[in-house]
């Protein structure tokens, strides 16, 4: 037995050592193309937001006059009225989806674990729709919308509240089937001696609920509302094919402006980007940059804040 156990040991030690001699090569592959595919571009967007540039290859720090922009791209971002309209609407949407998505796919997916015939079924015909593309999705639900919608004289994007209220049925529609699948994962991790404990202990149905199964689904709970939040503020596809940021809104005080109204933060960036014309470009790099620190500290907050609340198994 000890000679099989030295043998044993002696082989392992023959592929670990090389592996621990030339781990680099195999590291290397991927650090390179996180390097080329998200450092570097990161970077260099970071100096184009203070650039104007038509092509990222004629981008300067000063402008046609020979003055430094510096900062300039960022206050005309932050000055202009659809940007801030576009990050209250996103604001708004985000906050709205992050509740109704978390509630509805966790509803769901302690339904399915509750030995209901048909689970299997039920779970794939709930994720199905997070399989098809949001530019997919954004033209079939606005033909179902405007289907509808035509019977009343108005159309999806003649109102605001119709198109906020459109692509939250769209967003819904197309995460809860995912995140269904995350609580799902993290129902079933429950241990049962907890859950049996308290209906020994008397507990009832609702009480086992709000104070023994959810504080254990609280990582779950951490990931969905990551994804869920960041997701809605980042949405861009579905806004694009169902709303295009439509109807636009024309104000003529102070200043003439003309704001989209359903438009969101990364629609906004790229409406800048390629409606505005080549002096525009700056800025909307600049937008660019301020919606990542957005997202990220947000995303960072709530991190935080879910995960102080998570229960250690």
């Amino acid at each position: 037995m000890r000679k099989k156990r030295s043998a044993a040991a002696m082989s392992s030690q023959l592929i670990i050592r090389p592996i621990r001699r030339y781990f680099w090569l195999f590291l290397l592959p991927v650090v390179l193309a996180f390097i080329i595919g998200f450092v570097w571009p990161f970077i260099h967007g970071i100096y184009l937001s203070f650039c104007q540039f038509t092509t990222t290859s004629d981008a300067s720090l000063t402008n046609s006059d020979g003055i430094l922009i510096g900062l300039s791209n960022y206050l005309k971002a932050l000055s202009d009225p659809t940007f801030v309209h576009a990050f209250w609407f996103t604001a708004l949407f985000a906050i709205v989806s992050l509740i109704l998505i978390n509630i509805l796919a966790f509803t769901v997916a302690y339904l399915l674990t509750q030995n209901i015939k048909g689970t299997n079924l039920f779970r794939t015909v709930f994720f199905m729709p997070n399989l098809i593309g949001g530019i997919v999705l954004g033209y079939i639900w606005s033909m179902i919308f405007d289907g509808i919608l035509i019977n009343f004289g108005t159309s999806i994007i003649m109102n605001t509240h119709l198109g906020f209220w459109g692509l939250m049925i769209l967003m819904l529609w197309q995460q809860i089937g995912y995140m269904m699948i995350i609580y799902i994962a993290g129902l079933q991790a429950v241990p049962e001696d907890i859950i049996e404990a308290s209906r020994i202990d008397g507990a009832t149905k609702m009480q086992t609920l709000f104070k023994v199964t959810i504080p254990n689904v609280m990582p779950s709970i951490t990931i969905c509302t990551f994804l869920s939040l960041t997701n809605g503020f980042k949405l861009f596809d579905q806004n694009l094919a169902l709303t295009g940021g439509e109807p636009t809104i024309f104000s003529f005080t102070p200043v003439y402006s003309a704001v989209k109204s359903t438009e969101m933060l990364a629609l906004n960036i790229y409406n800048t980007f390629y409606g505005q014309g080549a002096g525009a470009r700056g800025t909307a790099q600049a937008k660019a940059v301020l919606f990542f620190i957005l997202v990220a500290v947000i995303g960072i907050i709530q991190l935080r804040a879910t995960r102080n609340k998570e229960v250690q198994q």
